[in-house]
């Protein structure tokens, strides 16, 4: 499988940019998966489901499935959090998988960048090009952040796509 990161500073665009990116490369014919990267808790569950019930009884796995859609829950309990080459072994075989954050691992990615956070650019070796709603010039390819058509070339450029 193909990958690219979208990676930068709280409030920095990425989900956003991720969201019009999935859009804009799926309209062009090309099958695309993500992963998001989350540095807090999270639950795709609510209190009350039967899924949640079995959850809080101690199910290590919980599959939820319908006609439209299936979901697998995998409590961590004591392990560590799988790495970014583990989760990709999960996911079906597609053309493109984004993945949002994940910033220090070594896929390429494009950096989103917004002036008002205040925080500096990221720059490191692995982000191939930056999106940002201010920056003109940098020492890789610039785009504006809300150029989601011209992102999504460089990206399937930069894979092969």
């Amino acid at each position: 499988m193909r990958l690219y990161g979208v990676v930068g500073w709280k409030n920095a665009g990425k989900t956003g940019l991720m969201e019009r990116l999935v859009a804009e490369i799926t309209r062009r014919g090309i099958t695309v998966s993500t992963i998001k990267h989350a540095h807090h808790s999270f639950d795709v569950d609510h209190p009350g489901k039967d899924s949640h019930r079995h959850r809080v009884a101690g199910a290590r796995e919980v599959l939820l499935a319908s006609r439209n859609r299936w979901a697998l829950m995998h409590e961590l309990s004591v392990e560590d959090e799988p790495p970014l080459a583990e989760l990709l072994g999960k996911l079906a075989p597609v053309d493109l998988v984004l993945i949002e954050g994940y910033k220090r691992d070594g896929h390429p990615k494009v950096e989103a960048h917004r002036a008002e956070t205040g925080n500096p650019l990221i720059a490191d070796d692995t982000i191939k090009a930056i999106a940002s709603d201010t920056l003109t010039e940098a020492d890789r390819p610039v785009f504006h952040l809300d150029d989601t058509a011209s992102i999504a070339d460089f990206i399937l450029a930069e894979v092969g796509l």
